[in-house]
């Protein structure tokens, strides 16, 4: 058809790093497969998603809205999404477009799919390994043949979970980037880590028995993101053989990054530090965008969705929170941002703001690792967030606290609603807020891979 809509192919990477890829200047070559998709299109070196965890982080990429918008803000969010705010799979299908979402069955955010389709993302299979790349590709390499026979546009979303505890990564890639004895009796790294009573027993019921050395299961993160890598080659395959390449719309994003071994949060993806924050987005649209792009200037991931719809000719008549990067692309001038609202409702509930040189965290509940209420860091002189310097600066922290308020009010009087953060008060299940660190670290407890698939899974009925 002369006049067909182009394709999408959206890669959502779950807990993707963009500074473990080495698209993003990484020192191992984890991401060969993807750096070549970017080179062909355009990379965003300064992605974030400041909406912490899955489920508030896809709400804005498929809505093109912030947390306010939305009105999601917590892993667990309680009921359905908004009917004030449409999916991209919404607005796709209004405008003739097959939708299938693959791996996000049931929750909130994958509102409005025509077809779902799941695969085995969790339970290792008889080798003690997770081949997740490669049973999504079992399932979506199908789909993409069966979508792609038909007259009409399509819109395959694929939520990849390689780079999201367990990392089981198959041989060889368990040990493509780690050469030690992960079983060394000296090493005493995962000592922390077996004894932080929420997670220990989830972690050792992955982590392979004996191990002590926390680099070995950081180097199973790198070696599970090589995996997916290897595998996602096979799908550009498949849509190269399908002679779809020149009129398909590739995006390759995350909805979050991953804390491995810094600020106590191992292994996971909670916590305002700029790895849980820290995501990459790279769109391929031949024709359209300019090959071999990096565009330096801050995007967020509701940016994603009016970039999307732009690029591929739709005027949706919604007035999206994120903006059109196209715009910077074609060096428009246009309005750049350069200070976040962050939000976390994982195992934790904080806010902050995040501005180039400082980053500032609130708790609104006393959290499980002890930390203290307030945390103020010089990103300049202290990038990894190591020193809390908010005793020694108390007006930088007023400042921000201030801007941080004063967004807050904006906002909340922008969507007539209140900020969802200060409304979603069972956000970890418990029925009751924390008044205690003590109280959060005895409440707060994953048990098992099986139980920790089940807080992202919820009956698919809750979602309609």
């Amino acid at each position: 058809m002369a006049n067909k809509k182009p394709n999408i192919l959206l890669f959502g990477i779950d807990s993707l790093r963009r500074d473990h890829m080495s698209s993003y200047g990484y020192s191992k070559l984890t991401t060969p497969h993807l750096d070549k998709i970017a080179a062909q299109g355009v990379l965003y070196e300064k992605h974030f998603s400041p909406g912490i965890p899955t489920t508030p982080a896809y709400a804005s990429m498929l809505t093109g809205m912030d947390v306010f918008g939305t009105d999601v803000v917590a892993l667990r969010h309680e009921g359905p999404l908004g009917s004030h705010v449409k999916t991209l799979p919404e607005v796709l299908a209004e405008n003739g477009y097959n939708t299938t979402c693959v791996g996000f069955t049931g929750n909130p955010s994958s509102r409005g799919f025509q077809t779902y389709l799941d695969y085995e993302s969790w339970v290792p299979d008889e080798s003690g390994r997770t081949p997740k790349a490669q049973n999504l590709n079992d399932v979506a390499i199908p789909e993409l043949e069966r979508l792609a026979a038909d007259d009409k546009p399509f819109l395959l979303f694929m939520r990849h979970m390689d780079p999201h505890s367990p990392y089981l990564p198959p041989v060889p890639f368990e040990r493509m980037f780690y050469g030690k004895d992960e079983k060394d009796p000296a090493n005493d790294s995962m000592e922390p880590v077996y004894d932080f009573k929420p997670f220990a027993d989830f972690l050792k019921s992955w982590i392979p028995e004996g191990v002590t050395d926390e680099a070995y299961v950081s180097a199973q993160y790198d070696g599970a993101i090589a995996y997916m890598d290897a595998c996602i080659q096979s799908i550009f395959e498949k849509l190269a053989s399908l002679g779809l390449e020149e009129e398909t719309l590739v995006v390759i994003t995350s909805d979050h990054g991953e804390t491995l071994y810094e600020h106590d949060c191992y292994f996971d993806h909670h916590g305002l530090y700029d790895c849980t924050l820290v995501v990459p987005l790279i769109i391929k649209f031949p024709g359209h965008l300019p090959a071999g792009t990096r565009n330096q200037n801050v995007s967020v991931i509701s940016d994603i969705m009016p970039t999307l719809l732009d690029l591929i000719g739709i005027d949706s008549g919604i007035s999206f929170n994120g903006r059109n990067l196209t715009e910077q692309v074609a060096s428009e001038e246009t309005d750049r941002i350069s200070e976040l609202y962050l939000t976390e409702c994982t195992w934790m509930r904080k806010h902050g703001w995040r501005t180039p040189e400082w980053k500032l965290i609130r708790a609104l509940e006393p959290d499980f690792h002890f930390k203290p209420e307030v945390e103020l860091y010089n990103l300049i002189s202290d990038p990894e967030e190591n020193n809390n310097v908010a005793e020694q600066e108390p007006e930088v922290v007023a400042l921000l606290t201030k801007r941080m308020e004063e967004h807050i009010a904006r906002r909340e009087e922008q969507t007539g609603r209140t900020n969802p953060i200060y409304t979603n008060l069972n956000w970890h299940g418990k029925g009751e807020t924390f008044t205690s660190s003590k109280q959060a670290y005895e409440s707060l407890h994953i048990g098992s891979i099986v139980s920790a698939r089940s807080l992202q899974a919820k009956e698919e009925a809750a979602s309609k």
